[in-house]
């Protein structure tokens, strides 16, 4: 990559974050939503752990942590829904994505871009004021070493790069499909369940605590979140995720290639 596209992607991603910036009224709303499924969750969380005292591994203030944790990094990651993927599909299905592939852009890094700017502004926007919110409030384990936060945020930048690799190709759906609804829908359902965004992925039992825990989902938050409880060797939680996105991109970069070759623009 030349200097002068990565300045373009750099501009692209400083665009995406004053965009998503404008909307001060929807990030309030977002962080008044976050902190109350925050406590929702927390409240469920107390009384199961009161229950099953260390479930999964974990003390009750680590399960509590984990809570606001997933309440920080939803948006961010856009695990229900949010991101980038709901305007390329109308893109796709419009016939505007041709003007998008004669940019002097690669499509896929563009988007990538746009959307880590996108992310990056909800994670500060609307992630920050749940997670301060339950530590002020509420029992957490939070580490007091910076080096800790910092390869905390490492794991984080390698999710974001994760989750859009996978909301890419839900995107690169709408090529073949009239209505790229249920795909994403499916989408949703399965990053909420398999992220650990319901329940930490070390609870599942047997086989399927296995399964899920080798989904590319993991490297969302239950990843991220045993990295900074100190439950997960950095270093081997960044290999994991940077497999799962070189993995993911390449097949993202396959199925580009083939839409572009054949673009049916449906409905005209």
């Amino acid at each position: 990559m030349s200097a002068g596209s990565g300045r373009l992607y750099v501009a692209v991603a400083a665009g995406g974050f004053r965009r998503y910036a404008t909307y001060r009224a929807a990030t309030a709303a977002g962080v008044f939503t976050n902190t109350v499924f925050g406590l929702i969750l927390v409240y469920t969380y107390l009384a199961l752990w009161d229950e099953k005292p260390q479930l999964g591994g974990y003390d009750q203030a680590q399960a509590v942590t984990f809570v606001w944790l997933g309440q920080a990094l939803l948006a961010a990651l856009a695990i229900g829904g949010g991101g980038f993927e709901d305007e390329l599909m109308e893109r796709i299905r419009t016939g505007d994505v041709a003007v998008d592939l004669y940019r002097p852009a690669d499509l896929q890094l563009w988007w990538l871009a746009a959307d880590v700017g996108r992310a990056v502004f909800q994670l500060l926007g609307r992630g920050v004021v749940p997670f301060v919110f339950g530590s002020l409030f509420f029992p957490v384990a939070l580490p007091r070493e910076v080096s800790v936060w910092a390869a905390f945020l490492v794991a984080v930048v390698l999710a974001m790069v994760v989750g859009f690799a996978l909301r890419y190709l839900v995107a690169l759906s709408a090529f073949w499909l009239l209505d790229g609804t249920g795909v994403t829908q499916m989408a949703w359902l399965a990053g909420l369940f398999c992220s650990g965004m319901l329940l930490p992925l070390n609870v599942f039992p047997g086989v399927l605590g296995d399964v899920v825990r080798a989904l590319p989902w993991s490297s969302l938050l239950q990843g991220p979140a045993d990295v900074l409880l100190g439950e997960a060797d950095p270093l081997g939680t960044y290999l994991f995720q940077a497999s799962w996105a070189v993995a993911l991109l390449a097949l993202g970069r396959l199925v580009q290639s083939a839409a572009t070759r054949r673009v049916v623009v449906q409905g005209g």
